[in-house]
């Protein structure tokens, strides 16, 4: 179940792609973690909706760059 989002949103990048892009073998990319249906719509979500995928993905270790 998604945690309650904090008020305010906290600051973040406009994006988590990290320029990274590869989804072999599923719908996951392996650069920032989102799904295509996310990255494809991104532009497009409300900020609450955007602020679950980052609180999902950083959950996960993602954006993964290389540094």
């Amino acid at each position: 179940m998604p945690q309650p989002l904090p008020q305010p949103l906290p600051q973040r990048p406009d994006t988590p792609c990290v320029a990274v892009c590869s989804t072999t073998f599923d719908d996951v990319c392996r650069g920032c973690g989102r799904t295509v249906a996310e990255v494809a719509h991104w532009v497009s979500m409300p900020a609450e909706q955007k602020e679950l995928v980052w609180q999902r993905i950083l959950s996960q270790g993602y954006p993964r760059r290389n540094t």
